[in-house]
């Protein structure tokens, strides 16, 4: 067996030190225009990472939606903990999106019931207040499982969100986007303007005004 693809996402070598309650945590939705950027922390236990690892859990951006879907039901099924923390359109307009960002994690962690020993947080910001031990990790979903993991169970979380809205708001073809300024969300704004899920803070749905 070629384990090359299977170990292409691993803890790094200097974390085996760590406390052994480690949650992963990670956020999707940034760069979207309209709705929540959603947050989800996952605290993995290491007798499972292998398991995941052979699975193919690596950043939620390279897999398909399908396998997104699978690997979110296995990870949530073999996680000690999991939740989902969000930040809405209106607090990212108050606060901007990378305020909004950090905001999402926080509540994702602060949400937890089993209360990890470390969180491993995706890129450079720290969570602010956070009382509990921090490490950050850039390109974090790609260099670890745990980050990996809640990469995909926010992701899925939040697809399943926007197509829930999308039958409400059908004009933007969010089920398409997810939410994304394409081509044809960008002109759905010019002819209908945005609703109140969209960021306004955001150039493209500001303008439209």
């Amino acid at each position: 067996m070629n384990t090359d693809k299977a170990t292409e996402v691993c803890e790094l070598p200097d974390l085996s030190g760590t406390p052994s309650l480690v949650a992963g945590v990670d956020e999707v939705g940034r760069g979207a225009l309209f709705g929540p950027v959603v947050a989800a922390a996952v605290i993995l236990p290491v007798s499972v990472l292998p398991q995941l690892a052979l699975a193919g859990v690596k950043d939620s951006k390279k897999l398909s939606r399908k396998r997104r879907q699978r690997l979110s039901e296995e990870i949530q099924g073999l996680a000690l903990d999991w939740t989902i923390g969000y930040a809405t359109s209106a607090e990212i307009d108050q606060l901007n999106i990378l305020q909004a960002s950090l905001l999402a994690m926080k509540r994702a962690v602060l949400k937890l019931k089993v209360k990890p020993d470390i969180c491993l947080i995706d890129g450079l910001q720290v969570l602010p207040d956070l009382p509990i031990a921090q490490r950050n990790l850039v390109k974090g979903d790609q260099r670890s499982l745990h980050i990996a993991a809640a990469s995909i169970v926010a992701k899925v979380w939040r697809d399943d969100l926007i197509i829930r809205l999308a039958a409400k708001y059908s004009e933007y073809d969010l089920t398409a986007n997810m939410g994304y300024g394409t081509k044809k969300h960008r002109l759905a704004l010019q002819k209908y303007g945005p609703c109140r899920l969209h960021r306004m803070s955001f150039s493209p749905c500001s303008i439209t005004c």
